[in-house]
């Protein structure tokens, strides 16, 4: 039971203006995303780990090495622990780990354009909707997987949302964000709730402190970047049962009650509110979100760094019981090897994804949750087989954009572990046999999700749209 429960109804205008949903730092628009309508799932939990910018087949899970010298690349294949089965070099932690992942090398859409790729690849939608830009997002584009999650699931267990996406929104270098990741037509009050730990900016690539990096000029030094977990403790001197009585907490109080009146009826808020003071009252999803109380040999084992704390904590939501976790794993299109690809993915970004991704499904798997939690590894697109060196920004090669190829990832969720779906051409190019699509990975996130087939969401005015627009892979489960 809620403190709210056992304490007596609490007037939506007083509950704004005790500041209960400020306190947790959260904008009206982020309660708005704490919604939860329809009937609780009986699915499995899902970790969507998202590499904005495009990981490079070729240099990690669908090697070329008897293809050209111009489009092998300079990395070589090893073994995994699976017979027939080779990856990337310098991946030997998932090498390892090959009886828990499966590999769908077969992944195809016709965008090559970053923002493009980004709607595809997070809507499951391969078409681009009217009015789309790449330039912003619009309330006429699809919704995320994750937005469509979290309008159909409750949370579970201790969680105070269905979904989360984290550890921060994918912004370009410029300063635009990324279409994509939010509730296009669905309207912003269905948006997913992102936990924004880390800081950005147009200049930081990787896994940050140690593997910091820029595309063009390689290491940088850490210049004050921190992972901060949000602050839900309320403040000293105040406790839970004086919350509804306290009605001046912060300045500006009233412009925040007047959004979430505008954003919320009263049914909706009762939700809300429910949601807020719980989380603030629940010590375990304290200790989910706070990484300081983490053992530090656990930090070591995922990686001190953006990488690792990010999927750690992804790992600590799911046990929690938040439905669906997407991690951005590295912000500003980081994965984006136009040039000095090699040394780049070798130095920098290689190494922490392979430790962190491996410390995760290894915890998972210990933790008894791996059988109940797919995990997903994708990012927009893929790369050219073509090696091209643009010279007027890098000193060395890379790979050009390229939809219609990319590797993905599958672990957990009852995926059959040491399996190969689809096949790319002698170069890959295009797949070659079993192609599938982005709408294809979304059904495969839903049905893990426990959403019906027959499932709809509905747009701002009530119009209701398909969930899926394709069949779950086939030969994953």
């Amino acid at each position: 039971m809620s403190w709210a429960d056992s304490h007596g109804a609490m007037s939506r205008r007083t509950a704004v203006r005790a500041g209960a949903l400020g306190l947790m730092g959260l904008s009206m628009s982020d309660v708005a995303r704490l919604r939860a309508d329809a009937p609780g799932s009986r699915g499995k939990s899902v970790i969507y780990v998202f590499l904005s910018g495009g990981l490079a087949q070729h240099e990690s899970f669908d090697m070329k090495p008897d293809a050209p010298k111009e489009i092998r690349g300079t990395f070589n294949p090893i073994r995994t622990k699976t017979p027939g089965i080779h990856i990337c070099e310098h991946l030997p932690l998932l090498a390892r780990q090959s009886d828990k992942w499966s590999l769908v090398r077969s992944l195809t859409h016709p965008h090559n354009e970053h923002s493009q790729g980004h709607h595809v690849m997070l809507t499951g939608m391969s078409a681009q909707p009217a009015g789309f830009s790449a330039s912003k997002p619009q309330d006429t584009d699809d919704p995320s997987i994750a937005a469509v999650a979290n309008s159909l699931l409750k949370p579970r267990g201790h969680a105070p949302t269905p979904v989360m996406v984290m550890p921060d929104k994918i912004v370009h270098r410029t300063g635009r964000t990324i279409p994509g990741q939010f509730a296009g037509r669905m309207g912003a009050a269905r948006n997913p709730w992102f936990l924004e730990s880390s800081p950005y900016h147009p200049l930081h690539y990787g896994a940050y402190p140690k593997y910091l990096f820029h595309h063009a000029t390689g290491a940088m030094k850490d210049s004050g970047l921190s992972f901060q977990s949000p602050q839900l403790a309320l403040p000293h001197g105040l406790n839970l049962h004086r919350l509804k009585d306290r009605i001046d907490l912060r300045q500006g109080l009233e412009s925040q009650t007047r959004a979430l009146e505008a954003a919320a009826n009263q049914e909706d808020f009762d939700k809300y509110r429910q949601a807020a003071l719980s989380l603030l009252a629940n010590g375990k999803a304290h200790d989910a979100f706070d990484l300081s109380k983490a053992d530090p040999k656990q930090i070591e084992r995922y990686g001190d760094n953006s990488f690792g704390w990010s999927l750690l904590m992804a790992r600590n939501l799911v046990e929690l019981g938040v439905n669906l976790v997407q991690v951005n794993l590295g912000n500003n299109e980081t994965w984006d090897t136009h040039g000095n690809a090699w040394p780049h993915l070798k130095d920098y970004l290689l190494p922490p994804m392979d430790l962190a991704m491996s410390a995760l499904l290894d915890d998972l798997h210990a933790s008894g949750l791996l059988d109940d939690t797919l995990v997903v590894m994708a990012g927009e697109f893929g790369r050219t087989p073509e090696i091209s060196l643009l010279e007027k920004h890098y000193k060395g090669p890379g790979r050009d954009h390229w939809g219609a190829l990319q590797s993905v990832l599958f672990a957990g969720g009852g995926v059959k572990g040491g399996n190969v779906i689809g096949a790319s051409d002698k170069i890959g190019k295009y797949p070659s046999r079993d192609p599938q699509k982005p709408e294809n990975l979304a059904a495969t996130i839903y049905e893990a999700l426990g959403i019906p087939r027959d499932a709809t969401y509905e747009d701002v005015t009530g119009r209701p749209y398909p969930v899926y627009n394709a069949h779950p892979i086939k030969g994953l489960i």
